[in-house]
């Protein structure tokens, strides 16, 4: 049974392997923008602010249609014009960057929701699955919360398309 404790120990032992492993780096393959220790200290600690920011189906709705709340859809333009939650918008994971965040989250404190395709099963073309590790809400969770966002929710269950409550468009 993994918790939250179990899930804080994982991190750093993650995080410490991986420090003594960048440590042995070999010379003239650093890169002073490119940092793993830096990227995992981080993670641990998003993880771990992660643990009290899940949302049920039924919270998720109720944030979203709070004025003030973002809905941020981080799959690919392609996926979320197949299918999304009404209200998302979307920037694609890869552009995740200062100016594109400052535009579309200007300020850090606002409520950001986010979901991904690992939450949603039978509509495999819209949200195709990913392995349990790669999955999209991890990434997209870590970097908002590199980026200084810290009023982040993460829609936690996997839900139906077909009998979700949540309402969904085509673009």
């Amino acid at each position: 049974m993994i918790t939250k404790s179990s899930t804080g120990v994982a991190a750093l032992a993650l995080f410490t392997l991986a420090a003594a492993a960048i440590a042995r780096e070999p010379e003239g393959i650093a890169n002073g923008a490119i940092d793993m220790s830096g990227y995992l200290s981080v993670a641990a600690a998003a993880a771990a602010y992660r643990e009290s920011h899940r949302l049920s189906e039924r919270e998720f709705l109720r944030l979203a249609r709070t004025p003030g709340t973002i809905i941020l859809d981080a799959r690919s333009r392609q996926k979320y014009d197949e299918l999304h939650i009404v209200g998302a918008v979307n920037l694609s994971f890869p552009d995740i960057a200062f100016e594109t965040l400052q535009q579309t989250i200007p300020q850090p404190t606002m409520r950001v929701l986010i979901y991904c395709n690992n939450n949603f099963v039978n509509a495999e073309k819209p949200f195709p699955s990913k392995l349990a590790t790669a999955s999209l809400n991890l990434s997209t969770f870590i970097a908002l919360y590199t980026y200084g966002y810290r009023n982040i929710w993460e829609l936690g269950p996997q839900l139906d398309v077909e009998h979700s409550i949540l309402p969904f468009e085509r673009r």
